[in-house]
């Protein structure tokens, strides 16, 4: 049964959650509070890596015997499955909770019901889908990934008020401002890969790592190449940052190129070509298969063009300058070839925020 501060317990499960966002993968991040008598005793969220998970790192704070009686709030399922670590099920359950809530639920098959039908069978009352629909755009990554096959992608777009992100020569650092790069490194702390094309690691060289966010798990940067022709010298064939490095590329990609990345430790994924470039919905589910829940996608915009085209991409999150760059600059986006307006792929407007000088805008894709 519902009590009336079940939501606001939720609600701070959730915000927990989210400060896992890409650094769990691929596990989820999962938020957990454990409250007494209408007290809060801890909290805890999935730690970097994974493990341990909210239940345990919340417990892990208690003495033995503390959580007694206690009520449990969890954004996503306890697991039933040992793993490399026991069930979480069975730590609440060994805990003495008498409660337990949770947000939705784990679609793992491993788990997928057998996580509440454990606590209970162990006397223990479970409520579920408190803040459900919350919960599960939170966790929507790693549930694509489960259902879908895919991961959460998310497509960054930043360009000049005309849709331009680069000059007539190729100049474009900086279209936007130092506030709005700052917010792209936050954007690159909540996701557990960034992408780009063959062209922009060609032309920029970019690290495509994490600044200025403090000790945070490194992203994952993928390059889609088909040929694998991208620069063998440059940040992403020579830093040491740790950042892994995923290569996206066809059945033609010369076997030198092949050795050179993977004797730098880099990990290849052959995926299919089309007439128009590698297969993207196809790239998504290699990634969602090693492992990845959310990525980011950072350019260009023929990248960006195909995935939308592939109807993979779930959030666009624009940056807008208030610069003009005119007909011959180069376009945030590839060639799009649909017949008719009808045809277009459409998102719904989440959120506006000035950025500096710059102004951020968040879509999501419309449901309808």
């Amino acid at each position: 049964m519902n009590k009336p501060d079940d939501q606001r317990w939720m609600a701070l499960a959730l915000s927990l959650g989210t400060r896992g966002l890409g650094q769990t993968w691929p596990n989820p991040a999962v938020g957990c509070v454990l409250v007494k008598d209408g007290r809060l005793l801890a909290r805890g969220w999935t730690q970097a890596g994974g493990r341990p998970h909210a239940e345990r790192h919340a417990l892990s704070q208690l003495p033995t015997g503390a959580a007694r009686g206690a009520t449990a709030y969890v954004t996503l399922e306890p697991c039933s499955h040992t793993g490399q670590t026991p069930p979480c099920a069975l730590a609440l359950i060994e805990a003495g909770l008498a409660r337990v809530v949770v947000a939705t639920g784990d679609p793992d098959p491993r788990v997928s019901g057998r996580g509440l039908v454990m606590l209970r069978d162990a006397g223990i009352e479970v409520v579920a889908d408190v803040l459900a629909e919350e919960a599960i755009f939170a966790q929507q990554g790693f549930l694509q990934r489960i259902n879908l096959g895919r991961p959460m992608l998310t497509l960054k777009l930043a360009s000049s008020f005309d849709g331009r992100i680069a000059t007539a020569t190729g100049e474009s650092q900086w279209i936007t401002g130092p506030q709005a790069r700052q917010q792209v490194q936050a954007l690159r702390a909540s996701h557990d890969a960034v992408m780009v094309g063959g062209s922009t690691a060609r032309e920029d060289l970019p690290s495509l790592t994490l600044r200025g966010m403090g000790e945070r798990r490194q992203p994952v940067r993928v390059v889609v190449s088909s040929r694998l022709d991208i620069p063998t010298h440059g940040p992403l064939a020579e830093d040491d940052s740790g950042a892994p490095v995923w290569l996206l590329h066809g059945e033609a990609a010369p076997q030198d190129a092949r050795k050179f990345w993977t004797d730098r430790g880099a990990t290849l994924l052959q995926v299919s070509d089309t007439p128009s470039g590698l297969d993207m919905a196809e790239a998504m589910g290699a990634l969602a298969k090693a492992g990845l829940t959310r990525v980011l996608c950072e350019g260009g915009g023929s990248l960006a063009a195909s995935l939308l085209t592939a109807e993979v991409v779930d959030h666009v999150v624009g940056f807008t300058a208030g610069v003009m760059l005119g007909r011959d600059g180069l376009p945030s986006l590839g060639a799009l070839d649909y017949p008719s307006l009808a045809d277009t792929p459409r998102f719904d407007l989440c959120e506006t925020r000035r950025i500096g000088e710059d102004t951020m805008h968040i879509w999501r894709r419309a449901t309808s």
